[in-house]
């Protein structure tokens, strides 16, 4: 097989990411041990190993990032954007041990998961899992439910019905290969982009307020409903099932390369990795900058939900197009973020449990079970519960952030999984004490919400 072909059934026979197609190249002239020289050459292999890192970087993007970031900008101001810089930056670390995994071990998590642990483990985090995509997908619903509404005046049990109808897209993209989902998402991506600019240029932030909240304050610890949103933030920006997403898609990437070659497949999809969350967690902070310059400063420090957002930019700014914009991007966020849950549920269920399912039966599964809490509440609690249900969808998602942040610290700490490519002890102490970190925020939420 090509080394930068994807033959898994799930992803779609042959598919490969973007770039110049690079099938008939050897591996060792794109990532072994005599490297192409020049710009070029490594503009070459950066286009060779760009994508995944887009395709995971959608998640910490969704519509539940826009809930949190919202609340805290209109509460708080510029305080909380050093929240979300730690939140990126643990973000990527995550995601660069995944990835790594994925290459030095030729086995994403899922499938180390089910080889290194009893079948009654094994099967639990493989639960675990389900219950973060299917909150993701939740998420994903009312999001775009709540587009749907702020944009067409469409009832918002009417929208969250519509949105099986995007599984068709999914599904046909797949079935043309990787190249286009990966085409799809980052013109998704450009369109959150350009709209989040343009609000921000209606805004008119001062800098000198964000660039000084880039230190986290001391105010912000002893404050504790600073810190509940916070660590609200912190909860809803790392995905669960991304972490087994990158780790099988990164994994193609390894066929059969030298340890040399895999070094260097590791170095340049820590590039796109980078990159791609480094987006997302500008477009994050953009939201929040947005909240805190439009309702913060302007006496609106009671906006939380996203309608409320919505209603208030235009008479704000006095832009016409600012709300408008601000719904067209959620709807983009809410779509693009839908194809991770997509993937990350098919690589789950065929790594822990070595089972195929049909895309199409999947993908229905799995929206069937977001869509049904979701129109139950829609049409019993109207937009306010489905804010909360959006909120409580990041709590379910913070609560299983554990089960995938300590078993990928473990496997790649593992000198028989990962030969040299084994964690460092300064990388390894840092797994363990962010992992134990993420446990106990979650215990604390939990505390609190109960």
């Amino acid at each position: 097989m090509p080394p930068f072909e994807m033959s898994d059934a799930g992803l779609g026979a042959g598919a490969t990411f973007l770039g110049p197609d690079l099938s008939a190249t050897p591996a060792s002239t794109l990532v072994g041990s005599r490297p192409r020289p020049g710009v070029l050459g490594v503009a070459r292999k950066l286009l060779a190993f760009s994508g995944p890192g887009y395709l995971v970087a959608v998640g910490y993007m969704d519509p539940g990032n826009w809930a949190t970031d919202i609340a805290g900008g209109s509460k708080f101001g510029y305080a909380l954007i050093s929240t979300i810089l730690v939140s990126g930056v643990a973000a990527m670390f995550l995601q660069w041990l995944s990835l790594r995994l994925g290459i030095a071990s030729g086995r994403d998590l899922a499938q180390a998961c089910r080889e290194r642990f009893s079948p009654a483990i094994a099967r639990t985090l493989w639960v675990t899992c389900e219950i973060a995509i299917t909150a993701c997908d939740l998420a994903e619903v009312i999001g775009t439910a709540i587009a749907l509404k702020l944009l067409f005046g469409m009832p918002l049990a009417l929208g969250v019905a519509l949105t099986a109808c995007d599984t068709l897209i999914i599904l046909a993209l797949q079935s043309r290969g990787m190249r286009y989902v990966e085409a799809f998402v980052v013109a998704l991506t450009a369109v959150i982009s350009a709209c989040m600019l343009y609000e921000l240029i209606c805004c008119h932030p001062i800098m000198g307020q964000v660039t000084a909240a880039l230190i986290p304050s001391r105010a912000l610890m002893t404050n504790p409903s600073a810190l509940y949103i916070s660590l609200g933030i912190f909860g809803a920006t790392v995905m669960p099932h991304n972490l087994y997403l990158h780790s099988s898609i990164a994994q193609k990437r390894s066929a059969s390369l030298s340890s040399l070659g895999q070094r260097a497949a590791i170095r340049f999809s820590s590039v796109d990795c980078f990159a791609a969350l480094t987006v997302a967690l500008v477009i994050n902070g953009a939201i929040l900058i947005l909240a805190a310059a439009a309702f913060h400063q302007k006496g609106h420090a009671d906006v939380a939900e996203i309608q409320d957002a919505y209603r208030l930019l235009s008479p704000t700014f006095g832009a016409g197009f600012a709300g408008v914009l601000f719904a067209v991007a959620l709807l983009a966020a809410g779509q693009n973020s839908t194809l991770t849950g997509t993937m990350a549920g098919q690589i789950v269920m065929e790594g822990f449990l070595n089972l195929k399912m049909n895309p199409a039966l999947r993908r229905l599964i799995t929206r069937c079970l977001a869509i049904i809490p979701a129109l139950g509440v829609t049409l019993l609690a109207g937009e306010h519960g489905a804010d909360r249900l959006l909120i409580l969808s990041q709590v379910i998602l913070s609560l299983q952030l554990g089960f995938a942040v300590i078993p990928l610290v473990m496997f790649t700490s593992d000198r028989r999984l990962m030969g040299a490519f084994t964690n460092s002890p300064v990388v390894k102490l840092a797994g363990y004490g962010l992992g134990f970190f993420i446990v106990g925020v979650n215990l604390w939420l939990v505390i609190q919400i109960l």
